[in-house]
């Protein structure tokens, strides 16, 4: 079954998550008085300054051991973003050719269609499946260059939508395409099958409830076409997808990705968010279409830096173990902000994949030291 975002928790589910640990050692949503604080300890005398030989490095060598890198276990959080998540396809490909574990992958929109096809091929043949997998969906994908192609990975946004195909669509009397032949597509590269087996990733995939606004976070068990579907929907070109008799469109209205939710249930110290919608534009906007995706971008992002600074502060609070890196596409991609996420040009795509990879590849290679800071950190911009 799905699980709603904004619902109350199974403690146990969440036994020594960095969210579990959160909420354990903090009294922030207590009405109780907090104890009140132990006096001060009296400090006994300065012993005698050891023998130099007896300074070891024994504690500075079991923390780097403790927090190998590149990690070998890691949790992945996929925005969407319309084609420009042709750059998560080359971040994936890279890290699979990695022995690296993966546990836990949050999506919406095209970030989700990534994370099932990732969990899919994983499930169905490990690493070389997986990368078969997103390989052949992302060059069909490019070759067809349809507008079935730009619903799949949710490439219309709603700002984009309505310059591109005007008021009629504001009436919601605009439905250019089937849901069969989008089911069918996904139904082709997707084996939501295999998504119930044992050795696939947990997913979170969001979709978002009409009803009321909220986020819905559908797990393995509960994934059809139909949630890939709802988690790519685009509010003004398709109608709504029904689920269980619940409305939903894009799940990356409410959340772009996941990422507390993944940072809770994640069994691993690690999380790498892959962002590629731009948060970051020089240029001040001046026409309808430069206003619109620049909104677009904007709102894509708020809900994603409101969950990275409650990370944060659950790091500097109760969670220090847990490591937040983030792999940004715009440090990658001169002008990405002025781009379309519907530009299906072969060259663009390929430009993206190529820029994922050595995203990816850099990620691997800058080591502990630039993880752990407070911050998430960010690749270098790669070599294109």
């Amino acid at each position: 079954m799905s699980e709603k975002s904004d619902g109350p928790h199974d403690d146990a589910g969440l036994q020594g998550t960095a969210a579990s640990r959160l909420l354990s050692t903090t009294c922030i949503w207590s009405d109780t008085d907090a104890p009140p604080p132990a006096p001060p300890a009296v400090s006994p005398p300065a012993p005698a300054p050891a023998p130099v030989e007896a300074v070891t490095a024994a504690a500075p060598v079991e923390q780097a051991r403790s927090t190998p890198w590149p990690p070998r276990r890691l949790s992945l959080a996929l925005q969407g973003g319309g084609t420009f998540a042709a750059f998560t396809w080359g971040v994936l490909e890279r890290l699979l050719e990695e022995p690296i574990e993966i546990d836990t992958i949050s999506g919406a929109s095209a970030g989700a269609i990534n994370a099932l096809l990732l969990a899919s091929g994983l499930a169905e043949g490990g690493r070389e499946a997986a990368r078969s997998r997103l390989s052949r969906f992302w060059l069909r994908l490019m070759h067809e260059a349809s507008f079935r192609s730009l619903m799949l990975v949710g490439g219309f946004s709603p700002a984009g939508s309505s310059v591109a195909f005007g008021p009629t669509l504001r009436s919601g009397r605009f439905d250019p395409i089937d849901l069969d032949p989008l089911r069918q597509a996904l139904s082709r590269d997707i084996d939501f099958s295999a998504l119930r087996d044992a050795r696939c990733p947990k997913l979170l995939i969001a979709a978002t409830r009409i009803r009321d606004g909220q986020q819905q976070i559908f797990r393995n068990d509960a994934i059809t076409a139909d949630v890939a579907l709802a988690s790519t929907c685009p509010p003004l070109v398709h109608c709504a997808v029904e689920i269980d008799g619940e409305a939903y469109w894009d799940g990356g209205f409410g959340g772009n990705p996941p990422l507390l939710r993944l940072a809770q249930e994640t069994a691993t110290a690690d999380v790498l968010l892959v962002q590629v919608t731009p948060a970051r534009d020089s240029y001040v906007p001046i026409t309808l279409a430069a206003i619109d995706r620049r909104l677009d971008q904007i709102a894509a992002n708020v809900a994603l830096n409101a969950e990275i600074a409650g990370i944060e502060w659950a790091r500097a609070h109760a969670a220090p173990s847990l490591r937040l890196t983030r792999i940004a596409a715009e440090d990658s991609v001169d002008g990405l902000a002025q781009r379309s996420s519907t530009d299906l040009g072969r060259g663009f795509i390929r430009l993206l994949h190529r820029s994922g990879r050595h995203a990816a590849e850099r990620w691997l290679g800058q080591g502990t030291t630039a993880t752990q800071d407070a911050a998430p950190a960010r690749a270098e911009p790669a070599l294109v």
